[in-house]
């Protein structure tokens, strides 16, 4: 008796114990738990388990197969790759994104290849995609690193930094239009080293280097390999091309536009003579020697692989010299046969090639050659080519 009463008494003692932690567990249960991190590229690599997460990464291309992705030129809508740094071109390292029809107009690259480089928060099923490390299904995509958006959200053209220039351009970013521009240009004028125009010889042969010939440079608008040592005047050499014409401004050779880096580049004598200093447009006739690029009486149309690149070394000229210091204000406008005047052409044309030709590999290590080992200073529009849109 005396032991069943204890038993009794233990159990009216711990019964308002128990109710109290049951209810404290049903009030734990039902307060949403926080969202976990987002993972980085790598990480999700790595979880392929077919659960949903979120992951950030740089937009770096479109997969077409396993080992494949595009870095220009895309085909489709489809899929776009993401890496955890913008400039990476190694397929190991990329995670492969199904973009399902909700999301193909604000994130498909052939619709919006100006995403190139941008950040991109991405919530899907981790699980194989082209048999390849991926993320399908999504359920949100959202440019940026935290925020999130619906399926019928567009995407928005803010400028996002790169992981390798965030500090480099910290000054420009959230800015837009001529806030934009005064800021890129205050940056890449600032601390540069100006080469001789004999050093230009030497620092071509570094930036425009045959990637299957490291004894040759390969020649900007004919695409061709040629000899390192064949630089100079004559018929087969290769010379000094000014993509933004010299007499655009009459700032000849000398240190600053006439040895700028960022829009020299080696060319085959005869075609460099050819080019002359011609706008850029399109149309003409085909220019013998250079397959691929046009011409006619005021304007040049160079191969369609390079148009981007063109473009933004335009661009870059039109920020870096604004006119105050020894040199003229050079400004892009929308003419054709500008002449001796420090404007170049035609804008229109080219906006479209810098869309239609994004960055490519080979593009953004030239760009980081010169800004780490000779002039140190970058051309903003190869890092954010959305950039052009804004200023221009």
């Amino acid at each position: 008796m005396a032991g069943s009463t204890r038993h009794r008494r233990v159990l009216l003692v711990t019964l308002p114990g128990l109710v109290g932690l049951l209810g404290l567990l049903f009030t734990l249960a039902s307060v949403p738990a926080s969202a976990a991190a987002a993972l980085t590229v790598a990480q999700a690599i790595s979880s392929q388990s077919g659960s949903s997460a979120a992951v950030v990464g740089y937009i770096v291309g479109e997969p077409t197969a396993t080992d494949t992705v595009r870095f220009s030129s895309f085909t489709g809508d489809t899929a776009l790759a993401i890496a955890d740094s913008a400039s990476e071109t190694d397929t190991d390292d990329m995670l492969y994104v199904q973009i399902t029809s909700s999301y193909r107009s604000a994130f498909g690259l052939a619709s919006n290849p100006s995403l190139i480089g941008k950040a991109l928060t991405v919530t899907g099923t981790l699980t194989a995609y082209f048999a390849h490390a991926g993320l399908k299904s999504p359920s949100a995509m959202s440019l940026g690193t935290s925020a999130t958006t619906s399926p019928t959200s567009t995407a928005t053209a803010t400028p996002t930094a790169s992981s390798t220039t965030d500090t480099y351009y910290a000054n420009a970013l959230g800015k837009t239009g001529s806030s934009l521009k005064s800021a890129l240009h205050t940056i890449i004028s600032s601390n540069v080293t100006k080469l001789s125009y004999d050093g230009v010889w030497d620092a071509l042969k570094v930036t425009d280097q045959d990637p299957s010939n490291s004894s040759n440079v390969k020649l900007f608008y004919s695409g061709i390999s040629r000899s390192k040592s064949l630089n100079g005047g004559d018929s087969g050499d290769w010379n000094r091309e000014h993509v933004w014409a010299q007499s655009h401004g009459d700032f000849g050779t000398t240190a600053g536009p006439g040895t700028d880096l960022h829009h020299l580049r080696p060319e085959d004598v005869t075609i460099n003579a050819l080019r002359g200093n011609l706008d850029f447009d399109t149309g003409g006739t085909a220019v013998s020697g250079a397959s691929g690029n046009y011409s006619d009486s005021n304007s040049w149309e160079p191969r369609t692989a390079v148009k981007g690149d063109v473009a933004r070394m335009i661009f870059y000229m039109a920020v870096r010299y604004e006119g105050d210091d020894a040199f003229a204000d050079l400004e892009v406008n929308d003419t054709a046969g500008n002449g001796s005047v420090p404007y170049m052409g035609r804008l229109s044309t080219l906006k479209a090639w810098n869309t239609a030709d994004p960055p490519d590999a080979a593009e953004k290590a030239r760009n980081q050659t010169i800004y780490s080992t000779y002039q140190h200073n970058r051309n903003p529009f190869i890092d954010h080519p959305e950039w052009v849109s804004s200023i221009f």
